[in-house]
């Protein structure tokens, strides 16, 4: 029988205290953790800020289109890092792209079950590999066992063996979040596709493919943030850390916007030069976070417009 509760009262309705201050406890504690990261976050940004204006507020605006970046000569010649940053990225993503979404693909369409459950981590395995080993790849084996058959005439340390051993960073990457994409795609499009005959290969690529976009643009995005912001890789393999002459030579060491960061914040261009050797690390800095900004806002354009829902 239903329990009377006309003599019930709002007190004993109530929680017990304990349980009520647990409670408030809980959400100051999330509440603080929130805090925290946007205190960081504000933290990070004016100390790049303050760091970079210092350097806009002090530089001669001549110096920021000269043959190089040579910051101990006060040097800072923006379009030689900028230059070379964007073609290692873009060579990244020549060898990611295709080779992340032709992995996504066999995932996604082709693969048994069982296969899928070994090859999935490892390939996830690629993405732990630290990026300072893969730098020391490219100079021990990318270059004199690969590159140096094919064009004799390339230095060591070179922006293409660079190029290359990003793009394999990057490959987990692209690969991951295109499987996510292509997986999402509603089983009944591809039962619809089999249904009027087409080929497996045809519904992966005018069906499957077509539906996933916004993911796969996501993963393009991503993966050229990723490649645009590499440190190590570059520092070691294209060799252009502390100097950089201003070339467009793919088989010549050229330093990008991360690499010169690297070698500001290790102190190496502060020894003897221009007082505004290491000022120019915020300033570094700032630009390559202004850059990955536009880029994630390109991206998420570009993904609200592809989208597709079912």
């Amino acid at each position: 029988m239903p329990q009377d509760t006309s003599d019930l009262s709002v007190a004993d309705l109530r929680t017990s205290a304990s349980r009520r201050a647990w409670s408030a406890g809980a959400r100051w504690a999330f509440a603080l953790a929130a805090l925290a990261t946007v205190l960081v976050s504000a933290l990070i940004i004016w100390t790049v800020a303050s760091g970079a204006w210092t350097f806009i507020s002090q530089v001669a605006w001549g110096s920021l289109t000269e043959i190089g970046w040579f910051p101990r000569r006060g040097l800072f010649d923006l379009s030689t890092l900028l230059v070379n940053s964007v073609q290692i990225s873009v060579i990244a993503m020549l060898v990611a792209v295709p080779s992340g979404f032709g992995a996504a693909i066999y995932l996604s369409e082709y693969a048994h079950p069982k296969v899928r459950k070994v090859m999935k981590p490892t390939l996830e395995l690629l993405a732990s590999v630290p990026s300072v080993v893969l730098g020391v790849f490219a100079i021990s084996f990318i270059t004199p066992s690969i590159l140096s058959n094919f064009f004799s005439e390339i230095n060591f340390f070179n922006k293409l063996a660079a190029g290359i051993a990003v793009g394999l960073l990057v490959i987990p990457l692209i690969a991951s979040i295109s499987e996510d994409a292509l997986r999402a795609v509603p089983v009944a499009l591809r039962e619809a596709s089999s249904g009027l005959g087409a080929r497996k290969v045809t519904t992966s690529i005018r069906v499957v493919l077509p539906a996933a976009m916004s993911g796969l643009m996501a993963a393009i995005i991503v993966g050229f943030s990723r490649a645009i912001g590499e440190t190590m890789v570059v520092t070691i393999a294209s060799g252009g850390g502390d100097t950089s002459l201003f070339n467009l030579s793919l088989f010549e060491p050229g330093g990008t916007f991360t690499s010169a960061m690297a070698a500001l914040g290790l102190g190496t261009d502060q020894v003897a030069g221009s007082t505004l050797a290491f000022q120019s690390l915020y300033f570094l800095g700032a630009l390559l976070f202004a850059i990955t900004l536009v880029l994630n806002m390109l991206g998420d354009v570009i993904v609200r417009r592809l989208q597709n829902k079912y």
